[in-house]
């Protein structure tokens, strides 16, 4: 075995003497086929009790003693082309499949073990960077996970005032975009006839959501985040409502990261409003812009720079910053062609377009930081939504509105704003 790790120091269990490498030696033998699930237990309850540099010797047992044989493979899929045999073709893909697969698939035998193993990914997440070798391991992580979380196993469910304590709690850890500040502020998200939030779960973790989205019902498109959310607003009667505002959709698991629900999520949760509110017809986001001011900080052009500096500075005016934030989000571009903006390149990919852009909508601290306060609504046109996504997908085309499209072209002046009276 490789020098790596060192199977001395591993933290030993009560009930079994041996180290955490033998007993995965053990789940993957005939063993394994007999007493699977009380091996697997030992080695999870092993895993939790090991250092970070314990973890670090286990993670790199998985990507070298686990792998794939490569001559191997090289010499059965040489067999396979001249042969075409079903024997051959399965000798085939049993050596394609890396044995640290079946080892996990065999972990994920007791009770509460799929959450283990997601929680194992993070600590996998956190040694990427310093370990880039690991992500071979990690593919086969993410090849896991993406079966057992497919779609056929999500359960949407609504998260309400009535819904437990525990979870509610979590909703409130779990919220990324804007922040829950106590349960005041819960309630008034979850409580009122206008407000709705829903969330995925799986059977095996059915008290730890995996993402969920917050809904705002409005009698109109809404252009800030600051109004959406105030104390003092009125609640709106349900069947007053005509659109749906996804305003907040919040990624809870960081061992989930890169296997994607909020598509899913989504197209879900509008065949639930369509059938439950049969008045509302028209759905959108009111999301954020997360790399704008980072591009508007970053701009060369000569055009831009005035604008951009306004804006930074806090003196351009609001046509000024619309204009900028139609700009960035049709133009601003990563090296693959793709929008920079990570909002965009989710919503645009789900099939979504560009509807609109707000000066002065997100007032709080991250807003400011992120984009000087500016604010998309995506509109989700179910005619349209898979046709935008494939001409997104195959040509990066980014949909907008007419609106939009004329603010991203319209001549850039670093205006500044009408002063107080």
């Amino acid at each position: 075995m490789s020098q790596l790790f060192d199977r001395s120091s591993t933290v030993r269990g009560k009930d079994d003497q041996r180290d955490i490498y033998m007993l995965c030696d053990a789940l993957m033998s005939a063993e394994g086929e007999v007493s699977g699930l009380r091996l697997a237990s030992s080695i999870l309850a092993r895993y939790a009790d090991l250092n970070e540099d314990e973890k670090l010797a286990f993670f790199q047992y998985l990507n070298s003693e686990l792998d794939v044989d490569a001559a191997h493979i090289a010499k059965v899929a040489t067999d396979y082309a001249e042969t075409k045999s079903p024997a051959v073709f399965i000798e085939l893909c049993k050596a394609a499949e890396p044995k640290r697969q079946e080892l996990l698939r065999r972990l994920n035998q007791p009770f509460g073990a799929t959450h283990l193993l997601v929680e194992m990914r993070v600590d996998l997440l956190k040694l990427l960077k310093a370990h880039p070798e690991l992500a071979r391991t990690d593919i086969d992580f993410v090849h896991l996970l993406r079966s057992w979380f497919n779609r056929g196993f999500l359960v949407l469910k609504q998260i309400n005032w009535d819904t437990p304590a525990r979870i509610l709690d979590k909703i409130v850890a779990y919220e990324a975009v804007h922040q829950i500040d106590d349960w005041d502020d819960l309630r008034r998200r979850l409580y009122p006839p206008d407000r709705r939030c829903f969330a995925f779960f799986h059977p095996s973790m059915p008290e730890e959501p995996l993402i969920f989205v917050e809904v705002a019902l409005t009698a109109d498109i809404p252009g800030s985040i600051d109004a959406l959310l105030s104390d003092n607003r009125t609640p709106l009667e349900e069947d007053q409502a005509k659109v749906a505002v996804f305003y907040s959709i919040s990624n809870c698991q960081k061992g989930l990261t890169g296997i994607s629900f909020g598509n899913l999520l989504i197209k879900q949760v509008v065949a639930e409003l369509s059938l439950s509110c049969p008045n509302i017809d028209t759905f959108v986001t009111l999301s954020p812009i997360p790399l704008m001011t980072r591009w508007l900080k970053a701009q060369e052009d000569d055009e831009l720079v005035p604008a951009a500096n306004s804006i930074l500075e806090g003196s351009a005016s609001s046509e000024t910053m619309r204009a900028m934030a139609a700009r960035y989000l049709l133009t601003g571009k990563r090296g693959d062609g793709l929008p920079y903006d990570p909002v965009a390149r989710f919503h645009l990919g789900n099939g979504a377009e560009i509807h609109e852009v707000h000066a002065g909508a997100d007032s709080s601290e991250n807003g400011h930081k992120q984009s000087r306060g500016a604010m998309v609504n995506y509109l989700y046109n179910v005619d349209h939504t898979e046709k935008n996504h494939e001409n997104f997908a195959l040509r990066s085309t980014v949909k907008a509105s007419r609106t939009v499209q004329t603010l991203s072209t319209a001549k850039l002046e670093a205006k500044t704003k009408e002063p107080a009276s």
